[in-house]
């Protein structure tokens, strides 16, 4: 599933390609999860910014067009909309006769409309911790929000409650950085402060790599990302810790598969 650096990859792709392009026409799968793509036309596109992973086009009517790209949802730029993806979901014409497209091949993503910054009717979007480069995502708040609840570290951070965008791939990778092991269910106040360091340090170098693409994840232009090729963690269960030489074991936790070193990241 994309996480924070594969959205972010695309939308600053996307940006400079929609904003201040009208919608003349648009169109979409016949399925509550699409079918709002349709509310957009008629606006123009104002800014295109993002909250966790979720994609926030702004509008200039006053409402956001979230797309949430699920586990295989893709978007494209053609010259013209394709006839023959039986995959696609979305479409929005644009007023310079190019098309952009929502392609999904599982169905897991979806489209909303909302009113600016209006996310009382979204359960997952309301509850989104903060974003991991904001001033207010720090030692002392992550410290906060993890010993708030008995679930183990790992579980809470894909909540997205205490820090929004990180995902299992660049989980595993900051745990494994901060020396925290992921079924944790407390953590002290300096480890903690690795961890918040380690998710602003994955997640930076993510979005440089332009994402992780392991299988479905494509750019905006349709390359794949490079994260994938320095991962030290994710993955590499019966292979050398970096660090120490343990072999790094797998482990599932709260049905998610987990990478982890027995050795630097002891309970």
């Amino acid at each position: 599933m994309p996480e924070l650096p594969e959205v972010e990859t695309i939308r600053r792709a996307l940006e400079p390609r929609v904003r201040g392009r009208s919608i003349v026409d648009a169109g979409a799968f016949p399925s509550a999860k699409f079918t709002p793509a349709v509310e957009a036309l008629g606006t123009t596109i104002d800014t295109v910014g993002r909250r966790g992973k979720y994609l926030i086009i702004g509008l200039d009517d006053g409402h956001e067009l979230v797309v949430h790209l699920g586990m295989t949802g893709l978007l494209r730029i053609v010259d013209e909309r394709s006839s023959d993806d039986p995959f696609l979901r979305a479409w929005w014409e644009l007023d310079d006769g190019t098309v952009l497209e929502y392609s999904d091949v599982r169905r897991f993503g979806r489209i909303a409309v909302f009113p600016a910054g209006d996310y009382a009717s979204s359960p997952t979007l309301r509850s989104l911790g903060p974003e991991p480069f904001a001033t207010e995502f720090d030692a002392a708040s992550l410290h906060a929000a993890l010993n708030a609840s008995r679930r183990a570290v790992k579980t809470q951070l894909l909540s997205q409650r205490p820090v929004a965008g990180v995902g299992n791939i660049y989980a595993d990778e900051a745990l494994w950085i901060a020396r925290v092991h992921p079924a944790a269910k407390k953590v002290t106040r300096p480890q903690a402060a690795r961890l918040r360091d380690a998710i602003v340090e994955v997640l930076t170098t993510g979005i440089e790599r332009r994402g992780t693409t392991l299988r479905d994840y494509r750019t905006f232009d349709g390359d794949y990302g490079s994260n994938q090729h320095f991962l030290v963690c994710y993955g590499r269960a019966g292979e050398p810790c970096e660090r120490c030489g343990t072999e790094l074991r797998r482990t599932v936790i709260d049905a998610r598969g987990t990478t982890f070193c027995p050795t630097c990241q002891r309970r």
